[in-house]
Order: structure tokens, then C-alpha cells, then sequence
């Protein structure tokens, strides 16, 4: 069967077509500025580069055209892989927030449709937009459509991981507790470090930290999320490109009030200007990287505050578990930086790690990084959220 996943955002669709006899990449893609006169349409073949298209300038007013266009595109003579609709069998979607309706993947209903427009209001960019998508492809194809949620490998949790020392009401009326995301990451690369470490969840004690522009941190004990670093939304946790981490909260308001800061405007602010950004004027962390090696001092301060706070949840959860196996970098950042891994390692030298310098300058590919005999393995995996996304939607169709 092949699967096409669809990730759509608010103004932009990512897509790739996947052969699940062989798990083959057959194409993959993006359209960028929905919606707007500028829209940009890549498309990519791994099989065949004369296939490709790049940056094309295209008509997309809304999701549903955008997907028309890459339907088009996976069929047509000039760059198409596939010889008609037919040959696609499902279609599985990325959905942010399923809040506490959603612990697994789900055939798409109207029921289901009605958790996900009910969960807006904890993902307002994405759930929206994760929803246009599916109906779109609803219109479009005739096919089932599968929701493979980012909150839902965190279900899990136990209460005292997930709940905060609010009125309970808040709980009980408004669904305000922690629900964690980057859940496909997470569940890929802790299920590949069990398979690394043996095979066998049970017993493990796994550290999974997904760094990139959004970031994340995993305790996954027995194969399963025992605590995760993001809360209600994406923004609590570690450092991250554009978003402040975790912060006093009474900060929040004292800014409101020092600078007449709407709740919109001081939403933004945490969001889309702190971060790497808010303190060294970028979000792009290689330019970063280069910037430190130049003896830039917001650079080296970015870095060394990710390394302090990479430590001390690994150095956390790794007491809530009771100990620790393994540590898992994923993502743009932990599949690529180096030095971030060294800085950690060295840090975490008490636990009885140490770091192949050789090994660890492989950037992107799957390896161990740890010396030989080390008590605490340190793994690179290249996360796959698209396959996670079609396992998943192969598994329900199938029955």
C-alpha cells in the first residue's frame, strides 16, 4: 500500500508519499505561503532528481489547492511517481493537540473531527490548519484518512507528571495540564534505542531529546513517556529558536504591566521573538555555532544555557526513573551539533558516560556515540515523524 502524510501548518503543507511494501520514499515536499500571492511549491523524487521541482512560484488560495497541486504533481508524466489516485490507499495526518481524547491514532470520523476543532483552543495555529487539511483531502479523495496525533505517545503520563498546582477546576472544566508534542519523534527514536539496546522496553530508561527549532525533552521508561519538557502548549521546556522555555510566571505579567503588553502581544513575544532569537538576534542555530567560534558572547551564552538546561533534565529524569540507560539526540540540532553532545557529556561524565570524539563528529546518521563500555549509551537517531505517521495509518486501515 502507499501512504501519503500530510503535515499541513497555517500557511504551508508538507507532504511525502511512502511505498509501505519496503517503507520507500517515493516523494516528499512542501508548499510554502498558503493563501498568499507569493505561494512556493518544492517537490523532491529521491529516485530520480530530474523530477524535482523547486521553488516554482504557484496559485495555492488554500489548503484544499495546495493539496490538488501535489496530488497532480505525484500523477503527472513530467514528475510524477505514482500512475493515478488510485494507487494511493490512505492518508495519514499530522493533528498537534488531541488533548486527553486521543492516546493512540485514529480513523478519522465526524466525532473525531469535532475532538480536534474542540482542541483549537490549545493549538490555535495548528489545529486549525491540521483540520483544513483533512477535510481537504476528504473532498479530494475518496480514501480512509487517519489522525496521528503529537500529544498522544504522552497519555501515558502518570497524574503527578502531568498535573499543575492550579485550582483544580482548571483541570476539570478547562483541560489545563501538561500533554507534551514532538510525541512521534519521541516514540521513533526511543522505540530504535530499545532495538539498539536489546529489544526489550521493559526495564528500559531512555532520555529522548528532540532539538531543533521547536525543542523537547522525553523520560521513557519501560518504552513508555513517564514526564516530557513542553506543557499545555509547545512553549514551556528548554530554550528553543523563536520560543522562551520555561519562565517565571509572575514575568509574565510584570511585563504586561511595564509595557502595556496585550495578552496577544505578550503571547507573541514568548513565542516568536525570545529564545535563540530574543537573545542573539537569530533563530538559525548554525549561525549561531559559527558566530560562538568567533568569540561572539551572545552566541556562547545561548549555547552554554541549552547545555546547562539539556543537563539538568536529563540529570532530572534520570532520578525520576530511578537511573538511566541511554540518552537519544534527535532533530536539526541534536542529529547535527556536535559540540552540544560533547558539552553534555562531559557534564554528565558522574553518570558513567563518555564520547567517541570521532564518532560524535558524524553529523545526520545513526551511531552510537559512547565509548565501549560506558554505563550511559549516548545514541544519534535521525527521527522519521512521516513513517511513525504511516506505520500508523497502514496498522488502523489494515485493521
Amino acid at each position: 500500500m502507499k501512504i501519503l502524510v500530510i503535515n499541513c501548518g497555517s500557511s504551508s503543507l508538507k507532504y511525502q508519499l511512502i511505498d509501505m511494501n519496503g517503507e520507500v520514499l517515493l516523494a516528499k515536499g512542501i508548499c510554502e505561503q498558503i493563501g498568499d500571492s507569493n505561494a512556493a511549491f518544492t517537490h523532491k523524487v529521491p529516485a530520480d532528481e530530474s523530477k524535482n521541482i523547486k521553488d516554482r512560484p504557484h496559485e495555492m488560495a488554500d489548503h484544499g489547492a495546495a493539496i490538488q497541486l501535489v496530488l497532480d504533481t505525484l500523477v503527472s508524466a513530467e514528475n510524477g511517481v505514482i500512475a493515478s489516485m488510485d494507487e494511493i490507499g490512505a492518508v495519514g495526518h499530522r493533528v498537534l493537540h488531541g488533548a486527553e481524547e486521543f492516546s493512540d491514532s485514529v480513523l478519522v470520523t465526524p466525532e473525531v473531527k469535532a475532538a480536534i476543532r474542540k482542541c483549537f483552543k490549545f493549538g490555535p495555529l495548528h489545529n486549525p490548519a491540521n483540520l483544513k487539511g483533512i477535510e481537504a483531502c476528504e473532498r479530494i479523495m475518496s480514501v480512509p484518512q487517519v489522525a496521528v496525533f503529537d500529544t498522544g505517545f504522552h497519555q501515558s503520563m502518570p497524574d503527578y507528571a502531568y498535573m499543575y498546582a492550579l485550582p483544580y477546576e482548571f483541570y476539570e472544566k478547562d483541560g489545563v495540564r501538561r500533554y507534551g508534542f514532538h510525541g512521534t519523534s519521541h516514540r521513533f527514536v526511543a522505540g530504535r534505542c530499545i532495538e539498539l539496546l536489546g529489544g526489550k522496553a521493559e526495564g528500559t530508561k531512555i532520555v529522548t531529546c528532540h532539538l531543533g527549532n521547536g525543542s523537547s525533552i522525553s523520560a521513557v521508561k519501560d518504552g513508555k513517556c513517564l514526564d516530557t519538557s513542553m506543557g499545555l502548549t509547545p512553549l514551556e521546556g528548554i530554550i528553543m529558536g523563536t520560543r522562551c522555555g520555561t519562565v517565571d510566571p509572575a514575568i509574565v505579567t510584570t511585563i504586561m504591566k511595564d509595557r502595556g503588553l496585550s495578552p496577544e502581544e505578550m503571547d507573541s513575544l514568548m513565542n516568536k521573538k525570545s529564545g535563540m532569537l530574543g537573545l542573539a538576534g537569530t533563530s538559525d542555530n548554525r549561525t549561531i555555532e559559527n558566530r560562538a567560534k568567533q568569540g561572539d558572547e551572545r552566541a556562547m551564552l545561548v549555547e552554554s544555557i541549552l547545555c546547562h538546561q539539556l543537563v539538568k533534565y536529563i540529570g532530572g529524569y534520570a532520578a525520576a526513573m530511578g537511573g538511566i540507560d541511554a540518552v537519544v539526540f534527535t532533530g536539526g540540532i541534536g542529529e547535527n551539533n556536535p559540540q552540544y553532545r560533547t558539552r553534555v557529556a562531559e557534564k554528565l561524565g558522574f553518570l558513567g558516560t563518555a564520547i567517541d570524539e570521532e564518532k560524535n563528529h558524524v553529523r545526520g546518521e545513526e551511531i552510537e556515540i559512547s565509548v565501549p563500555g560506558s554505563k550511559l549509551r549516548m545514541f544519534v537517531i535521525p527521527t522519521n515523524e512521516e513513517l511513525v505517521i504511516a506505520r500508523d495509518t497502514l496498522k488502523i486501515v489494515e485493521g
